[in-house]
């Protein structure tokens, strides 16, 4: 078990963070792209001994789990470095000086991106790769030219500290600054970092209590930082009476194994099955959760929660069992009606983390609608339907787009691919920035800031807004692309 940080080594960590700041920001995007890369071939090439190790603190499969997360670790950093050769992150504007725009003479100004500085990252504990110590957050603000200092999770240590050996051999050894990146351990240590003047901005993904108080900590801080906080989701699906006459038994059976992977511990997983009261599907629910293995959950902090929660759920008013078994971490379904849902309170609406999930039965749109209203927003909202459904559900649409960051048709929300459209985020409780997302190459955006320079000679200006775009990125200018 890897100990807390002590205060100098702390100490010593943020002030090379800060120092680390400019030269990073200054490297040039190829230069930053050949860090990313290198991370990714040692991260590639320790797979024998990181994937083992994962496994024996998670509790998770190495295969296909766990060595699939590693190579999605590495595609994330390789794709960062894709990013950072097309260019387009950094958003160039060049307005040239023109004493004819119609608001009065304009002087010349020109606008570009810049790294916001040293990022605190928390690692999440359901995902010790692709959320943790070379994750996406750490991917994207490196890529942004940002040190990052990561917060490890206490539910995997000794693979964080391996990890974040690796990670910074490999940067150094690409010529990034030496305190680029640093691991620290301790909640109390995070705390103090999240504090620190010299952190910029930060991110997290876990539980809302404690990204709440995380937040509330970035922002109770004399000069309040960016924190982009994935909290809690219950990720809604809707299942139209058409979709369940063409195939009902493979929606039940998608929803079965959605809503169980991993032991139900994916910020993604289905929480709220939406049926029309007649749907007919508890058979092949039943029949498609039958034998379900139990699965070891993450930690037991996260296994005595979810039990916790499940009792609580299961003792609401109206609130049925329709499908669980002797184990404890084996899949269990709940059923209520959408009136009792709607006198159930918080209880029915808020996520359940684990292998558990609650059908809701609808009598018609109009409460089908309501009980929409009524649920927390969440990171998904899905649809089984049929095309024939499209004027029905074309007033849901919108009830779905309010509550979420990604809509789904006829798929299942557990799958988050890593790619240039991909929106991981959405409303408060799933996010602490709903504008933002924390997969997908878009997530570079939360660690640069823009600057605009106005009136500067040519030779002082960035190499982005130089007359000649020496670096040749895309770029609008005078108001075209």
């Amino acid at each position: 078990m890897s100990q807390a940080t002590d205060a100098a080594t702390l100490e010593k960590i943020l002030a090379g963070a800060a120092e680390a700041a400019r030269p990073a920001a200054e490297a040039t995007p190829a230069e930053r792209a050949g860090w990313l890369t290198a991370v990714a071939d040692a991260l590639d090439a320790a797979a024998g001994e990181l994937v083992p190790l994962a496994h024996a603190e998670t509790h998770l499969p190495e295969t296909p789990r766990l060595a699939g997360e590693l190579k999605r670790t590495t595609f994330q950093l390789r794709l960062f470095a894709e990013v950072l050769a097309d260019g387009e992150y950094l958003g160039a504007t060049v307005d040239h000086a023109d004493p004819d725009w119609p608001m009065g003479p304009r002087p010349d100004i020109r606008r570009v991106k810049t790294a916001i500085g040293p990022v605190l990252v928390f690692a999440a504990s359901n995902f010790p790769f692709a959320f943790s110590v070379a994750g996406g957050d750490t991917a994207s603000a490196l890529a942004a030219g940002c040190p990052v200092v990561l917060k490890a999770h206490p539910g995997h240590p000794e693979l964080s500290a391996q990890t974040g050996s690796i990670v910074r051999e490999a940067l150094i050894k690409a010529g990034a600054p030496a305190a680029l990146f640093n691991v620290i351990f301790g909640q109390d240590e995070g705390v103090t970092a999240l504090k620190d003047p010299r952190i910029a901005a930060a991110s997290f993904t876990g539980s809302i209590p404690g990204g709440r108080a995380l937040f509330d900590i970035a922002n109770a801080r004399p000069r309040p930082i960016p924190f982009y906080g994935e909290l809690g989701s219950v990720n809604p699906v809707v299942v139209t009476e058409a979709a369940i006459a063409a195939r009902g038994e493979a929606v039940a059976k998608g929803y079965a194994g959605s809503f169980s992977l991993g032991a139900g511990q994916f910020c993604t997983k289905p929480g709220l099955l939406f049926l029309p009261s007649d749907h007919g599907l508890t058979d092949a629910l039943r029949a498609a959760l039958a034998g379900a293995p139990a699965q070891p959950m993450l930690n037991d902090r996260i296994a005595s929660g979810y039990t916790s929660r499940l009792s609580e759920l299961r003792k609401v008013a109206g609130v049925e069992v329709v499908s669980s078994a002797d184990s404890p971490f084996a899949p269990t379904l709940l059923a209520t009606t959408g009136k009792q849902f709607l006198e159930g309170g918080d209880t029915v609406r808020e996520e359940c983390f684990g292998p558990a999930s609650l059908i809701v039965t609808y009598t018609d749109q109009a409460e089908l609608l309501r009980l929409l209203e009524a649920i927390e927003p969440g990171l998904t909202a899905t649809i089984h339907g049929e095309e024939s459904d499209a004027d029905w559900l074309r007033p849901v649409l919108p009830a779905l787009a309010r509550i979420a960051g990604r809509l789904l048709w006829n798929d299942w929300p557990t799958g988050v691919t890593v790619s240039w459209a991909q929106q991981h985020g959405g409303p408060y409780p799933a996010t602490t920035a709903p504008t933002t997302t924390s997969v997908g190459t878009a997530a570079i955006e939360r660690f640069l800031r823009p600057i605009a320079w106005q009136g500067f000679p040519d030779a002082l200006l960035p190499e982005p807004l130089q007359e000649a775009n020496p670096w040749r990125l895309p770029r609008r200018t005078d108001g075209a692309r």
